[in-house]
């Protein structure tokens, strides 16, 4: 029987692929689930009444969004503008709420704060809204 040893050059080599392995892979958990705050407010960023974003109620005219990000907290005002780099959807659009594990209909508080949204783009992300593309925040 031949009894075959590894050099230690080819056990290094394992061994620091294995910890890059290791490492890439802690360096993507840690991205892939993050905190995304939420906010009613209109095209520009300002913050509304939170009832503008409710589907169940119809205040028609001016169009109304939730608008999201990593960097928002909770606490900002009704009549501020919410700071740059965050995205919007159309306040009733279903299939957006639910990616972000929003209820699908109703009224989403102002300063709601989603742990563990995972996949999602926070700040200067793109979401659609009725098969749309929705525009990022010139801030």
């Amino acid at each position: 029987m031949m009894n075959r040893r590894m050099s230690s050059r080819s056990v290094s080599l394992t061994s620091t692929f294995l910890l890059l392995a290791a490492g890439g892979t802690a360096a993507c958990d840690n991205n892939r689930y993050h905190n995304e705050g939420f906010y009613c407010a209109d095209a520009n960023g300002v913050i509304v009444n939170e009832n503008y974003c409710d589907d169940n109620r119809y205040y028609g005219g001016t169009p109304y969004y939730i608008w999201h990000s990593t960097g928002y907290r909770s606490g900002y005002t009704v009549g501020s503008r919410l700071p740059p780099g965050g995205s919007k959807f159309a306040y009733n659009d279903q299939a957006s709420r639910s990616s972000f594990g929003l209820p699908a209909t109703g009224r989403i508080g102002n300063g709601t704060i989603k742990t563990s949204v995972v996949g999602k783009g926070g700040t200067g992300s793109k979401s659609t809204s009725h098969g749309s593309s929705s525009h990022k925040s010139g801030g």
